[in-house]
């Protein structure tokens, strides 16, 4: 991965070797985290953080849903950001903000571990390919199940539930294809590894419903938002597998991902990205680069020269 040159971590900026956890750590061995994926993006009215709002506020249901109560709160950690993106330097990046269970407690009781919380950033492009989001990515439908609701919570960003998502990436990518689409306990389609699926059928744009075990993802959100205002009804259905199969456009949207279409899945050929999904993808691209007035309110602008009161940077930092 590219390496940046700080971190914020637990109120202070740490060089990036020195941002280090004990062995003992309880989200180590037992996957006690919540975390966020966030972009910044080099816009016309400088850098800008895409829905960050909207990030910390999932952040902080899934760490209620696991009964992590934040030392934080989320206005401090939108300073923390922007903060740790002007020691960096960066005028688009990716930002990794993490709550996880620390050193001090073993065992599967967790309350009496104390609470960490870690913002990292650094330049990286896309997550499927910049070729994957011209021409369109190749997937397979895992074997593995998306986790069950009445096991895990879907709709968390934890880090211990990634291993379901780590089974399905691994298997697909062993098999030869880009990503892995995940089915639910009962058959019906998902989701991605890391993304939200849309299907195009009849010019018509259809999605999982949420209790189909998935994420409730932020930039699926924003594709809902642009489509409705392109003229595009989005319907939220159980969608089958095979249904897949014959769909006339496929594409997946998540913060790493952005929006890539699928050229083809388990060997069926769609073909090239469609005019629905070019559409959404163009007008996407727009407002993330602040190109488009409507949506410039997603946009959480970046002051580069820092203000007073930034967090210090430890000794071990600047020396």
């Amino acid at each position: 991965m590219n390496q940046a040159d700080y971190i914020w971590m637990n109120g202070e900026l740490v060089r990036w070797e020195d941002a280090k956890v004990h062995v003992l750590t309880h989200a180590l061995h037992y996957g006690s985290a919540v975390f966020e994926g966030v972009r910044a993006y080099d816009t016309k009215r400088g850098t800008a953080v895409f829905r960050h709002r909207e990030h910390l506020d999932r952040l902080h249901r899934s760490a209620e849903l696991y009964y992590m109560e934040l030392p934080y709160t989320l206005e401090k950690l939108r300073e923390a950001t922007h903060e740790v993106i002007r020691a960096n330097k960066l005028r688009s990046c990716y930002i990794r903000p993490i709550a996880f269970r620390g050193y001090g407690e073993m065992g599967l009781f967790p309350l009496g571990a104390p609470v960490d919380v870690v913002i990292a950033v650094w330049p990286w492009g896309a997550y499927l390919g910049e070729e994957g989001q011209r021409h369109g990515i190749r997937c397979k439908v895992a074997s593995w199940r998306r986790m069950s609701t009445d096991s895990f919570i879907p709709e968390a960003k934890a880090s211990g539930q990634y291993l379901n998502s780590i089974l399905a990436k691994v298997e697909s990518a062993k098999a030869g294809y880009d990503e892995a689409i995940m089915l639910d306990q009962h058959g019906n389609v998902s989701e991605g590894s890391g993304e939200n699926i849309f299907m195009v059928r009849d010019g018509r744009i259809y999605a999982p419903p949420a209790h189909a075990s998935i994420l409730d993802g932020i930039t699926a959100r924003s594709i809902r938002q642009i489509a409705d205002d392109l003229g595009f009804q989005v319907t939220e259905r159980h969608i089958t597998r095979g249904e897949l199969y014959q769909a006339d456009e496929l594409f997946l949207t998540g913060t790493a991902a952005e929006v890539v279409p699928v050229r083809e899945l388990d060997d069926h050929k769609l073909g090239e990205p469609g005019e629905i999904t070019r559409a959404l993808q163009s007008r996407f691209f727009e407002a993330i680069k602040g190109e488009r007035e409507e949506y410039l309110e997603w946009l959480d602008v970046v002051e580069m020269d820092a203000p007073a009161g930034d967090a210090r940077i430890t000794q071990a930092a600047r020396s």
